[in-house]
């Protein structure tokens, strides 16, 4: 079967494949030729195959989508890849470097929302300070100095 990994910018791997591993929030889980369709969100992790020379590959990956199409066509889509043979070195160094990347996006975005929160806040609390100005107008609909009307 046909093992393809792609990054935004590159064809990290496209080879033929007797196997593949992977995993996904549910856990590890194993492909061979004539598996069904199937599609799956990857955890940050690897993925593994076993080449038709019988020698085992593997490609570090954070997160992506896995799909199985037609029994023989295996690809992932990831945002970033690292094909080496020696699995010590991907779990021990690319994967760390993959997980921290991915907290640091999580901390990024909660730090963003919290800011976005906080203005919110900011201008509700100024709204609820005027009452009788909506938009410019006060509650009878005539215009208030400095509003449009």
């Amino acid at each position: 079967m046909r093992l393809l990994i792609t990054t935004p910018t590159q064809i990290v791997v496209d080879t033929e494949a007797v196997s593949v591993r992977a995993e996904d929030e549910t856990g590890s889980f194993g492909i061979l030729h004539g598996h069904a369709d199937f599609l799956t969100a990857l955890t940050v992790g690897v993925v593994t195959w076993r080449g038709t020379d019988g020698a085992r590959h593997h490609c570090a990956v954070q997160r992506g989508v896995f799909s199985v199409t037609g029994g023989t066509d295996v690809a992932v889509a990831t945002r970033e890849a690292v094909v080496a043979d020696d699995l010590g070195h991907l779990e021990r160094e690319v994967l760390a470097t993959f997980a921290q990347r991915l907290d640091e996006e999580r901390t990024a975005r909660t730090d963003s929302l919290k800011l976005q929160m906080k203005a919110i806040r900011q201008i509700v609390a100024n709204l609820s300070a005027r009452p009788g100005d909506v938009l410019g107008h006060d509650v009878t609909g005539r215009g208030v100095a400095g509003g449009p009307g």
